[in-house]
């Protein structure tokens, strides 16, 4: 049964979140990095990144492409799965909203394909690739609102106050 998932906004660390899955903001490589990404890393400890390089010796050998999501063990985290996906680098001679957009989509296909029913985001791509944060809400929540999907809740966990007005705002 599809339905529209509720929208709910989180000032805080998307790490600390009791979801069935967290989404990370990963890198291509999935072997952990800054922000999001590293912090889930470190929180979710040793067993996460295990599953990143089985999934890097198999399927994933060059990366995971941009826009994509695949799903790992949350390891330590309150989670039951990480939804691991690559968010595009900000360009202001290429439009790549619809790369972005992908990114909430398939993210929501992966919770689908797991059963999950609570899906915590974080602000994919605004933070070191650059993704203006107003335009980057205003694509996460027409996104998650046209998805078709299963998934109950929708949980956008935002680390700061000017993310959170700006998903705040996005919601309408």
């Amino acid at each position: 049964m599809t339905t529209r998932p509720e929208i709910v906004l989180v000032r805080g660390d998307i790490t600390r979140q009791d979801t069935d899955v967290i989404v990370n903001a990963a890198n291509s490589s999935l072997l952990g990095g800054g922000g999001v990404d590293g912090a889930i890393h470190r929180r979710g400890g040793p067993a996460v990144l295990d599953e990143c390089r089985k999934l890097r010796a198999g399927h994933y050998g060059r990366g995971l492409p941009t826009g994509k999501a695949v799903a790992t063990t949350a390891g330590n985290l309150a989670a039951r799965w990480v939804v691991h996906t690559v968010g595009p680098v900000h360009s202001a001679q290429e439009d790549r909203s619809e790369l972005l957009a992908s990114c909430y989509r398939e993210s929501l296909r992966v919770a689908d394909e797991l059963g999950a029913r609570s899906v915590a985001f974080p602000a994919v791509s605004t933070g070191v690739y650059g993704w203006p944060m107003d335009d980057g809400a205003r694509i996460a929540v027409e996104t998650v609102r046209a998805a078709n999907t299963s998934v109950a809740e929708v949980r956008f966990v935002l680390f700061d106050e000017n993310a959170y007005a700006a998903f705040e705002a996005a919601l309408g």
